[in-house]
């Protein structure tokens, strides 16, 4: 048996084609099922999930954008990704006091929880413009994998996508890391259209979808060299002078610079900013790479803060064993559990054929480059807190999959059909507790917490559940907890107190920990663990319940 990698053969000459105009009804449809289901499953995971551990600082920052145009909160990330959030708030009409004075993290437990607005209300509105992003971004993913590779493609793709445990979490909730990546993905597939029609506006939409995704996120700015070198290879694509593409690829990069100075602009004309206090100093090709960007001084102050964050040390946890620093191989080992068996398997076979069929090899620079680049840079960095870190793989690698559908191999198609429902299997069984998703391999979702910690499983989203299980199983008992996240839990109608700071002695009764906060226990949690025996219940897969007698 051989396996053939080149392009299937278009029909002969005078075959009808009558029974293909008829089944042209079935990609769409096909597209509307799979975004439908995401944006139902999106939908549902919003409603049920109180605010993870980032999101009140950005509604809180959209909030004072709204009210009061100014640039002083959130500047270690630019500002576009919270105008986004703030076109949903807007319709809440959220109060802000003005006479507020604190810190981003104090101005989130403000406006959610102190100044009458409903937060409930709050945080739906402001996660839903970013499930409409994701839902566009899944267009976006099919529309590229079928300019390569034809329709059968592009809904191979976009099933990819669209059951995709990670994007499902992340797109439904009011963060930054979908939007900037998605921005970044349309600006690479304008960029590959570009090669073949309309070069100037394709390229010039992708100046502007650049710098969109550097307005939401500065993790994206390493790839501003790599969009610009595509720029150029698709104009001497169209046999322009060398000259040319360098100018247009240059004239991408200034509409990119453009956009991030607009949404500065949009929120304060007079450009209105204080530098924080405490500042990280930094030195050297940092400082000089800082001080050349042609960007609002504070984006510039964010691109500072980022840095420090890098020269910071954290702990990690991975696969039982909690350290400080970072691992090279946590993101690798990370994507491993949180990845469905089946989406890695596609992810491989594709990006083989996309080297291997020579009509697709020249898309290889587009779509592998960026991506490995991005995952390169996230493996040296200091946070290792969980796969959104790599979030750009399963978009750009679900457009790299559909390749296997031109492998001219008599069981490809199949293989590829039965391990895209494989994913949407166990992408189903995981509803609605997407956030802690892990493959079967790994146990599931319930054992997630035993290998990886923070935003790969318990970031604070299942306040709201746990208010419900106390209420409905265990009413009137005393209930201690330690909870990692940002929400009250006195505002869902938790009344607990803190075990740590009582003696170990004293506490008896239900002790309630996020199960981040177990797998970093030290101390005296450590110790209240010790002598508290099993769990006797779960929340979410992310909070565990013991009874102390």
């Amino acid at each position: 048996m051989t396996v053939d990698l080149e392009e299937p053969a278009v029909d002969e000459p005078g075959a009808t084609t009558r029974p293909r105009r008829r089944r042209r009804w079935v990609a769409p449809l096909l597209v509307l099922l799979l975004l439908g289901q995401m944006a139902a499953v999106m939908v549902v995971t919003a409603v049920q999930q109180t605010p993870t551990i980032d999101e009140p600082v950005y509604v809180g920052t959209a909030v004072s954008y709204l009210e009061q145009h100014s640039l002083r909160y959130n500047p270690e990330h630019p500002p576009l990704g919270k105008l986004i959030m703030a076109a949903g708030l807007v319709f809440a009409h959220p109060k802000l006091d003005p006479a507020f004075r604190g810190n981003q993290s104090l101005l989130g437990r403000h406006v959610l929880y102190e100044a009458g607005n409903d937060p409930y209300e709050l945080m739906f509105l402001a996660r839903l413009p970013m499930i409409v992003l994701t839902l566009l971004f899944g267009l976006v993913v099919f529309a590229f994998a079928r300019d390569l590779t034809g329709t059968a493609g592009g809904v191979l793709a976009l099933s990819l996508y669209a059951f995709s445990p990670d994007l499902i979490t992340h797109g439904s909730l009011a963060t930054l890391d979908v939007p900037a990546i998605g921005f970044l993905v349309t600006a690479v597939w304008l960029t590959w259209r570009a090669r073949s029609s309309r070069a100037y506006l394709h390229l010039g939409l992708a100046g502007v979808a650049l710098g969109a995704a550097i307005a939401t996120r500065m993790s994206v700015i390493p790839a501003v060299p790599v969009v610009m070198l595509l720029a150029f290879l698709s104009v001497r694509k169209q046999r322009r002078s060398w000259m040319t593409a360098v100018a247009t690829a240059v004239g991408v990069a200034v509409l990119a610079v453009a956009v991030v100075w607009v949404c500065y602009l949009v929120i304060d004309p007079r450009l209105r900013f204080l530098t924080p206090t405490g500042m990280p100093e930094i030195h050297g090709l940092r400082a000089l790479f800082v001080d050349l960007l042609p960007l609002p001084e504070p984006y510039r102050d964010g691109v500072r803060i980022q840095f420090g964050f890098e020269d910071s040390t954290f702990q990690g946890f991975l696969f039982g064993r909690l350290y400080e620093g970072s691992l090279w191989y946590y993101l690798p080992a990370a994507l491993l559990v949180k990845t469905p068996l089946g989406m890695i398997a596609l992810w491989l076979a594709g990006t083989v054929a996309v080297l291997a069929v020579p009509r697709l090899r020249p898309a290889a620079v587009y779509l592998l480059v960026t991506p490995a680049l991005l995952l390169g840079l996230a493996m040296t960095g200091a946070r290792d807190f969980g796969s959104r870190y790599a979030i750009f793989l399963p978009i750009f690698l679900a457009v790299a999959a559909a390749a296997v559908v031109t492998v001219r191999w008599r069981w490809a198609h199949l293989a590829a059909g039965l391990l895209a429902l494989s994913v949407a299997v166990s992408s189903v069984r995981t509803f609605p507790y997407y956030l802690p998703y892990a493959n079967e391999a790994f146990g599931g979702p319930s054992r997630t917490h035993l290998l990886l910690h923070d935003s790969n499983v318990d970031w604070g989203q299942d306040l709201g559940r746990l208010a419900d299980r106390l209420r409905e199983r265990y009413p009137g008992e005393q209930v201690w907890l330690v909870y990692k996240g940002a929400g009250v839990p006195s505002a869902y109608g938790i009344d607990a107190r803190n075990p740590l700071k009582a003696q170990p002695a004293d506490v008896h009764g239900l002790l309630v920990v996020s199960d981040s906060s177990v797998a970093k226990a030290t101390g005296r949690l450590k110790s209240l663990l010790a002598t508290s025996g099993a769990p006797v219940d779960e929340v979410g897969h992310s909070i565990s319940i013991y009874r102390r007698p």
